[in-house]
């Protein structure tokens, strides 16, 4: 059974930072990418940064230079260091995993970590 959860999160100033991390648990051998989506009531829920399995990592164009995805390999954990925190990065920030199991991929989420930044 694959579970993906999530930590970090909370409440900060505009101009601060926050740390989100993400462990997947079960078969690794079929983990592939693992990355953050976020999502704002009423809106689509939009691409922060993924890491294919590789190490390549995409990020959305709103926080690239601001934020950074790093890995753990070894712990099938993930972290979103998030800098330079702006209002508009308030969100519910989601991690996503992506398996390939018998050819085919799936997605699991996590259930979600609140982001908040007020100036």
């Amino acid at each position: 059974q694959v579970q993906v959860v999530e930590s970090g999160g909370g409440s900060v100033q505009t101009g601060g930072s926050l740390r989100l991390s993400c462990t997947a648990s079960g078969n690794s051998t079929k983990f592939y990418n693992m990355g953050w989506y976020r999502e704002i009531p009423q809106k689509q829920r939009e691409l922060v940064a993924m890491m294919t399995s590789g190490g390549t990592t995409t990020y959305g164009d709103s926080v690239k230079g601001r934020f950074a995805m790093s890995r753990d390999a070894a712990k099938s954990t993930v972290t979103l260091q998030m800098d330079s925190l702006k209002a508009e990065d308030t969100a519910m920030y989601y991690c996503l995993l992506k398996t390939i199991e018998r050819g085919a991929i799936r997605d699991y989420w996590g259930q979600g970590t609140q982001v908040t930044v007020s100036s």
